[in-house]
């Protein structure tokens, strides 16, 4: 009988980064195995099985620091290394030779940075992790994006302090910047951190600071306060592909040095970034009411009466600021909450609507048309054949 190979997977499964991967490499094993999968669910720090005594055949890893890097050396199996963090890597993998995972860092940054600009935004800042790889190509290509567009990245250096101190620092640097500031965090952990340290700041997201993570982590997005946008990546696809390399290599099919890319897939945007960043802090209030409050049944007048103005002032104001009439604003947020509805779960047309702020379907209806030039039936219809379209398995 043919051996069944025996795969360490060292993967940081607390994160949506590793579980993403993890996912793919699953999906392979089911469908070209049988696997047997060592995981240790936790944190970036793990450590390898006692592999004579396990048998192992093979290793995905996050090769997060240097003792991991002789443990993997002395294993002496095939190996695809996950992403490496510390600087010293390129140097040890050198002697080691291992293929990688890569993430597009630049294509990443790009995106990060078309979605900030794209929000309205004039000033701009970075939040990463000192001395990593990954996080500093993240940072040199979105300040180079943001310095092309004419504008100033400020770059978030203290990295020596953590848990409450860490976020009394974050908290101190993020009120020094200017206002609005639109800020890419290097993951969605670090974005989370942001939007801690701005509570505690008293600054308000995403009226006074837009932030966006990578990673698409929905536990972490969604769980936040606000909820995050973030850039995903495609996780799954890697993961697929390190695990086809690997039994490549296990395999004696596949030779030498390879490297996977991770492409970046869009920006998932949620409430962090749901803003046009303004610098006049009557419409920026304006703002976060419709914002707060489109699901219910307000109107133009309920906006009005949050400010000192009257009503034909702040109609003229909005729309030389936003672009938009303030009723389209209204309108326009609830066919973003009809958006998600639609997508994410499988409320009738009808229920969407009263959910989403409208009175009735029919208002819906047209807005969709204004709005998504379809209806909303067939925006759920398109959706549906996105996410259901079939993966091109090997």
């Amino acid at each position: 009988m043919p051996r069944i190979p025996k795969v360490a997977v060292l993967l940081e499964t607390s994160f949506g980064y590793g579980r993403g991967v993890l996912r793919g490499i699953v999906r392979y094993a089911r469908l070209h195995g049988p696997w047997s999968l060592y995981v240790s669910p936790g944190h970036f720090e793990q450590e390898l099985p006692p592999m004579r005594q396990w048998g192992g055949s093979g290793i995905i890893a996050r090769i997060s620091s240097a003792k991991l890097a002789r443990q993997i050396k002395a294993a002496a199996v095939p190996t695809i290394a996950l992403e490496a963090s510390f600087d010293e890597f390129a140097t040890v993998n050198e002697g080691l030779g291992l293929s990688e995972i890569r993430s597009d860092s630049p294509a990443i940054a790009q995106m990060a940075a078309e979605h900030l600009i794209g929000r309205g935004f004039r000033q701009f800042a970075y939040c990463g992790i000192a001395d990593c790889l990954w996080s500093r190509v993240r940072r040199e290509t979105f300040s180079r994006r943001i310095e092309e567009a004419g504008f100033t990245c400020h770059v978030y250096r203290h990295q020596a302090a953590r848990g409450e101190r860490e976020l009394s620092i974050l908290a101190r640097w993020l009120g020094k910047l200017p206002r609005p500031v639109g800020l890419m965090a290097c993951n969605d952990d670090h974005a989370r951190k942001v939007a801690l340290a701005c509570a505690a700041a008293g600054l308000h997201v995403p009226e006074e600071v837009g932030v966006v993570g990578v990673d698409n982590d929905d536990v972490f997005c969604e769980l936040s306060d606000p909820p995050l946008s973030s850039v995903a990546i495609d996780l799954d696809t890697a993961g697929y592909a390190a695990a086809e390399l690997l039994d490549g290599l296990m395999s004696g099919r596949v030779e030498g040095r390879h490297e996977i890319p991770v492409a970046p897939i869009r920006v998932v945007a949620r409430r962090s970034t749901d803003v046009v960043a303004q610098s006049d802090p009557i419409i920026a209030m304006a703002l976060r009411f419709i914002h707060d409050h489109a699901a219910r049944p307000i109107q133009v007048a309920d906006v009005v009466r949050q400010t000192d103005l009257s009503r034909r002032t702040l109609e003229r104001r909005f729309l030389d600021t936003v672009g938009r009439t303030v009723l389209d604003e209204i309108t326009r947020r609830r066919v973003e909450r009809a958006k998600r509805l639609l997508t994410e779960t499988e409320l009738t047309v009808a229920r969407v609507a009263a959910a989403a702020g409208f009175v009735n379907v029919k208002p819906m209806v047209r807005a969709f048309r204004k709005f998504e030039r379809c209806t909303p039936a067939k925006y759920r219809s398109r959706s549906m054949e996105v996410i259901d379209s079939p993966r091109k398995d090997k």
